[in-house]
């Protein structure tokens, strides 16, 4: 009966160090939309309208931004795709 006790005590105690307590970690990813110092305009230069639409045919602008330099960051929509184009005051596309 000592070695049915023993046993059954050895086998509780092995098997509740087995249980350990799970360490879950979050992950969170947190994404931040940066604007690269570019704020928000009305209206473009009529030369970057005349360079939009000769680059893109049927090219519909959607928003505009401009930085410190006078460089534009504009989303312009072009057979139902959204994309955006960056250009000077003067509307020479540029490459970013």
């Amino acid at each position: 009966m000592k070695k049915l006790i023993l046993t059954a005590a050895i086998l509780l105690g092995g098997l509740s160090m087995q249980a350990e307590n799970a360490v879950l970690t979050n992950s969170a990813v947190t994404s931040v939309k940066y604007q690269d110092d570019y704020k928000e305009v009305d209206a473009v230069p009529a030369a970057i309208k005349k360079s939009l639409d000769e680059a893109y045919p049927g090219v519909k602008l959607e928003k505009a931004f401009v930085n410190s330099k006078k460089e534009y960051k504009i989303e312009v929509t072009v057979r139902g795709e959204k994309s955006v184009v960056y250009t000077d005051a003067t509307g020479n596309i540029l490459k970013k």
